[in-house]
């Protein structure tokens, strides 16, 4: 973590979390990432959550552009935006170095047409 807040500037968003806790979400400005070390998350490379304003149309953006979703057909929230049991509408995408990008936004906020 301390490449993120001594290097990138970051900070740790919420007092009293420590950087062993398997999930903390550190800010940069209006930037918010979280780190994660949840079993499954580093099997095959990194997980970083990423919020976004509006997911549905991130996703359609990336489409556009030419992102690929066939390698993970059998993956949902490969394929398109999925709203999550804990209350995030979701998509991820796995870079070439097998670290997953997880584009999500809170069920509610606006944009996502629920």
């Amino acid at each position: 973590m301390s490449f993120y807040t001594r290097v990138l500037d970051f900070q740790i968003k919420y007092p009293g979390t420590t950087a062993d806790e398997p999930v903390v979400t550190l800010i940069n400005g209006d930037a918010e990432i979280q780190l994660s070390t949840m079993p499954g998350d580093s099997l095959f490379g990194t997980a970083v959550n990423v919020r976004v304003d509006d997911v549905d149309a991130l996703f359609a953006k990336y489409l556009e552009r030419g992102l690929d979703t066939s390698g993970k057909k059998n993956s949902p929230v490969h394929q398109g935006p999925l709203d999550q049991t804990w209350r995030m509408r979701e998509f991820y995408v796995n870079d070439p170095n097998g670290n997953t990008l997880r584009f999500r936004q809170p069920i509610g906020d606006q944009g996502t047409g629920n």
